[in-house]
């Protein structure tokens, strides 16, 4: 859809019904903007959630280091936060795509303010002329391959994947030399990293697609 300055409004006679148009289409937009905000507070809040269960494990790991239960410790907590991470970021997927719906249907609300008066354009001014792109436009974004690389769910997943290559590590360093083991774990890595990229970036796809 366009989001240009000449986007037609619905043509509405009744001065009542006008009226009551207007006021559900503001009463939209303030929905849709709580909303926005509500995906941003939940991404937020699940990737603290994730930092300070790693952060915390990472210290009873630190106090367990010299002692008969660290490898059963390891053993339990590293499959647990990896885990945690994957569902982490598929929620965090999630709510970023979701947001973007929602400030794409906020842009596609503001053309409509566009065509209210003469000078609504210079006080609703279109940010670029899809309204996918004017959502990312309103997060000072522009939609490129590497945007994908910045979001909150990368950098939870760029976490996720070093706590997994880590733990391939120090499973393979039981059997193999240090360095089998470090090319084992940083595959791993690699692998996880490359995967969660393709599939952030497939449901992204789809949503551009889907408009």
């Amino acid at each position: 859809m366009s989001v240009g300055a000449g986007a037609p409004g619905p043509q509405l006679d009744d001065p009542a019904r006008a009226g009551a148009f207007i006021t559900a289409v503001t009463t939209e937009h303030f929905a849709l903007q709580s909303a926005a905000s509500t995906t941003v507070a939940e991404a937020s809040s699940r990737a603290s959630l994730y930092v300070l269960t790693l952060s915390s494990s990472l210290v009873a790991i630190g106090f367990a280091v010299n002692t008969d239960g660290f490898t059963p410790l390891i053993a339990t907590v590293l499959p647990v936060i990896v885990a945690l991470g994957i569902f982490t970021t598929v929620r965090l997927v999630d709510t970023g795509v979701q947001n973007l719906q929602l400030l794409s249907s906020i842009a596609h609300i503001r053309a409509y303010y566009r065509t209210l008066a003469v000078e609504g354009a210079s006080y609703f001014p279109a940010r670029a002329e899809d309204e996918a792109d004017d959502a990312f436009a309103s997060m000072a974004l522009k939609r490129r391959p590497t945007t994908a690389l910045f979001t909150i769910a990368s950098m939870v997943s760029l976490i996720n994947s070093v706590v997994a290559g880590a733990g391939v590590t120090l499973l393979v360093i039981e059997w193999a030399s240090i360095a089998i083991a470090l090319v084992a774990g940083g595959a791993v890595a690699v692998v996880y990293t490359t995967g969660f990229y393709l599939y952030q970036s497939y449901r992204y796809r789809r949503f551009h697609e889907g408009r």
